[in-house]
């Protein structure tokens, strides 16, 4: 396994984090991202205690939920849960807290931007102060329950504004307009980069692929990100019914095995 390559826990979606941990032991993964909801669901100490207690590297930590931006009475109870990702990071030496925007409903995108900025600022005070870096995630134009966010572009300008990282989602800006500009000029928020792949044609989500596998080319943008300046993770976040099909095991042992190659070669000739 590669040193900036991790293997995210969205990878084995329905398995436990018992699972999850066992699984990563006999497949000699040591690089990975952890589910805040698996931690959640087996108690906050003793989920974290068993992350750490188990000597891997925690690339990131993906957070719970999202804010209803056009429902402030919501936000306290979803602050708190995001403070309990933020205590469990601390635990498991987490190098990144990673979360998407949160629905807009009706508001425009101006006005949720007002309305994220507000509703995260005890958040981001909070890991400002535990000095854990906090990124946010655009999301593909179909997860309108996720995100409001939908492109790298408007992501990076968003993390600046707040005083953020960015986490960067290859498979939902693969095709985005002038990529290569905002990857050179916003790599300097990047905190992670999750990988996987597309197949052109495709018509729901999440219906993901092993790297390699679809039409993304990986190559040309992991490149750009590499040749940017990025010297954090590529975090494999695989899930979809394809992935199903295949296993979580076989899936992310390819997955890995592509990714790490790939990273290993292009970052040979960018040294060069």
């Amino acid at each position: 396994m590669h040193p900036r390559v991790s293997l995210s826990a969205i990878s084995t979606f329905t398995w436990s984090l018992d699972e999850d941990l066992a699984f990563w032991v006999d497949a000699g993964i040591t690089n990975v991202g952890v589910s805040a909801a698996k931690l959640e669901h087996a108690g906050w100490e003793e989920g974290a205690r068993r992350v750490a207690s188990a000597g891997l590297r925690v690339t990131n930590l993906i957070g719970l939920g999202s804010f209803r931006l056009d429902a402030p009475d919501g936000w306290p109870a979803q602050r708190e849960r995001i403070h309990h990702v933020l205590a469990a990071a601390d635990t498991i030496g987490a190098e990144c807290v990673v979360v998407t925007t949160g629905p807009a409903g009706p508001l425009p995108w101006e006005e949720a931007a007002d309305a994220l900025a507000n509703a995260l600022a005890p958040v981001l005070a909070d890991a400002r102060e535990r000095g854990t870096p906090f990124a946010l995630e655009h999301t593909n134009s179909l997860r309108v329950d996720i995100g409001f966010v939908h492109t790298l572009r408007d992501v990076v300008d968003l993390a600046r504004r707040l005083g953020t990282g960015v986490c960067v989602e290859v498979n939902a800006c693969w095709a985005e307009r002038g990529l290569a500009h905002t990857i050179a000029a916003g790599a300097d928020t990047f905190r992670l980069v999750q990988v996987s792949d597309f197949a052109v044609g495709t018509l729901a989500t999440p219906d993901r692929l092993v790297p390699g596998d679809g039409d993304i080319p990986l190559e040309r943008i992991v490149g750009q990100v590499l040749a940017a300046g990025y010297e954090g993770c590529f975090d494999l976040e695989l899930i979809g019914p394809r992935i199903t099909e295949e296993g979580y095991a076989a899936a992310a042992g390819r997955g890995v095995e592509y990714v790490s190659e790939l990273i290993g070669r292009l970052g040979a000739t960018i040294a060069r």
